[in-house]
């Protein structure tokens, strides 16, 4: 077997992730088409290892130093946002969407319209786009695997069961590194300490966002999505050993859990042998070492993040797309040192407050919810004090 694939966001944590399986298993996998934001050499690098048709970069002033590092390889080189959809919509088996934030979301868009099979990393897509692209999906007969470690336990859990006999899927989140720090504490935290997570290895945004457990917050939007049992049927609990990655419960009251390592290359090669398995370099789980599963429940109090997303996706229509424009435009100013810990959710918070946008019933309407967001939020930030 030998299967085309596009890694968009190649560069990244899951995009290098995606290609460490793919190394693994040469006979198995084609790379066609890889992208990355601006990181130009390091693209090129792997674009030659992999011997691609085409490499992208999303910023076009990224594309001479791309174009000079694969200067003689017949590589086909390309730069801009438009060249990012052009790549998603390649003909090849399987487009990975592994591009971080809103920045995604057109890209993702255009491999669902095409009625391709994409390996969903990039969450802020449905958290933004939820109805729009779930509509997409249906109407262009394209298939989404959830590879974000919960959703995919999830998808794994109900293998050969009815989304209809489900009595309540369970979320699991780490609780993060500031889990058990006191509220002076977690205001005084710096970004070092933030990106600093307890389990498991991402990119610096997505970091903060599992310290403040907005991450959680934004993939309870997602699930909703992905899997539609109501609302009242999805819940969150704090497992700090991030063993179990989520459960589903049935009707019946038999509960199935999906346990592994903390390493997003179990969920990618899910994905990537789907329906089958793969191998991976990982070492087999070791209960007996690991001792004890503890669970907790939420502390929304000091960590308001899982609540304002729930309230997000209760009051629906532009409210998702506000939040993740408002948690972006935050965490950014937070790694930057312009604000306090503890602003990034207040920023979040007060841009919702600010700002109502009707339902969004495309792509455009979407982005410009995002755009607007992001102007508010910027008008919050300056109105808001660094702590």
């Amino acid at each position: 077997m030998n299967r085309t694939i596009t890694v968009l966001g190649a560069t990244g944590s899951i995009g290098a992730s995606t290609l460490d399986l793919i190394r693994r298993n040469p006979a198995q996998w084609q790379v066609d088409t890889l992208t990355a934001h601006s990181s130009a050499k390091e693209l090129a690098k792997l674009a030659r290892e992999f011997a691609v048709e085409l490499a992208v970069v999303g910023d076009e002033n990224a594309l001479p130093a791309l174009k000079e590092a694969l200067e003689g390889s017949g590589i086909e080189v390309a730069g801009g946002p438009q060249a990012l959809c052009d790549a998603a919509r390649r003909p090849v088996d399987m487009t990975v969407a592994a591009i971080v934030g809103c920045a995604g979301l057109a890209p993702t868009m255009a491999a669902v319209e095409r009625g391709g099979t994409i390996a969903l990393a990039n969450k802020e897509a449905l958290v933004s786009a939820g109805e729009v692209m779930t509509g997409a999906v249906a109407k262009h007969g394209a298939t989404i695997l959830p590879t974000d470690s919960e959703h995919n336990a999830i998808f794994q859990c109900l293998a050969g069961g009815k989304i209809e006999d489900v009595a309540r899927i369970t979320l699991t989140a780490s609780g993060g590194p500031f889990r058990t720090w006191g509220a002076a504490a977690i205001n005084a935290a710096t970004p070092k300490q933030a990106v600093a997570h307890p389990n498991w290895s991402m990119g610096a945004k997505i970091s903060v966002d599992s310290a403040t457990m907005m991450n959680k917050g934004l993939e309870y939007i997602e699930a909703h999505h992905l899997f539609p049992v109501g609302l009242d049927r999805l819940r969150i609990v704090v497992h700090p050993q991030s063993v179990i990655h989520s459960m589903v419960e049935y009707r019946d009251r038999s509960t199935l859990a999906q346990l592994g390592p903390s390493d997003m290359r179990v969920p990618i090669a899910s994905c990537l042998a789907y329906p089958n398995r793969m191998e991976t370099p990982l070492e087999p789980l070791d209960l007996a070492s690991i001792g004890e599963l503890t669970f907790e429940a939420p502390n929304e109090e000091l960590f308001p993040a899982t609540r304002i997303a729930r309230e997000a996706i209760e009051a629906g229509g532009a409210a998702p797309a506000i939040l993740n424009a408002a948690n972006e435009v935050a965490v950014e100013a937070f790694l930057a040192g312009q604000i306090g810990f503890s602003r990034i959710t207040a920023v979040a918070q007060a841009t919702l407050e600010r700002y109502d946008a009707p339902s969004p019933s495309n792509l455009e309407d979407v982005l410009a919810i995002d755009s607007e967001a992001r102007i508010r939020s910027a008008e919050a930030l300056e109105s808001a004090p660094l702590v």
